[in-house]
């Protein structure tokens, strides 16, 4: 029996792998590296950051234009994310929509993520 294909890790909407590709023009860095990490009063928080190369264990996604790097240790957290990119009048910041968010701070600083779950297998 064939495996369904698997969905990418994360994916950038339009107007955030506009701006990735503009900062990362700025700072010269070649990926986008995604992640999660405990913290905050919800438990995770989502972490962004650029670097020059992947780690031996990252997985590589590309998608929209941009190469991203994602932990191996935040793969089943982050699976079927999207990244989007939101200004409004008092901000401008790049947003996580999770399927597998399952709660948020008040502040909105921290999230609680359960680890996908393949419901075919």
């Amino acid at each position: 029996m064939a495996r369904r294909p698997r969905p990418k890790i994360v994916t950038l909407s339009d107007a955030a792998a506009a701006r990735v590709k503009e900062i990362m023009s700025e700072r010269d860095a070649g990926y986008l590296r995604v992640g999660v990490k405990n913290g905050g009063c919800a438990g995770m928080e989502y972490v962004m950051d650029y670097a020059e190369a992947p780690d031996a264990l990252d997985e590589r996604v590309e998608d929209n234009g941009v190469e991203i790097i994602v932990d191996a240790k935040a793969v089943l957290f982050l699976l079927g994310s999207q990244i989007d990119y939101e200004v409004s009048p008092l901000h401008s910041k790049f947003v996580f929509k999770n399927p597998n968010q399952t709660d948020a701070c008040g502040c909105g600083e921290s999230v609680t993520i359960a680890p996908f779950v393949d419901a075919d297998e």
